[in-house]
């Protein structure tokens, strides 16, 4: 079985990490009210998508 010969240091490993990064979702205009939604979901702030109202408010 592999074993280390020395111990990995914190700047070696957080080297290794950098790349491990939280990424922004996929954000769009609402195209019916201009609110910043999720793609491919119904907007949160005027309940349409595709240009139909789905939900209610």
């Amino acid at each position: 079985m592999a074993v280390p010969k020395r111990r990995t240091s914190k700047t070696r490993t957080r080297q290794r990490r950098t790349h491990y990064k939280v990424e922004v979702p996929g954000m769009v205009k609402c195209s019916e009210c201009g609110e910043l939604k999720l793609s491919h979901r119904v907007c949160k702030h005027c309940g349409s998508y595709k240009g139909e109202t789905v939900v209610e408010k």
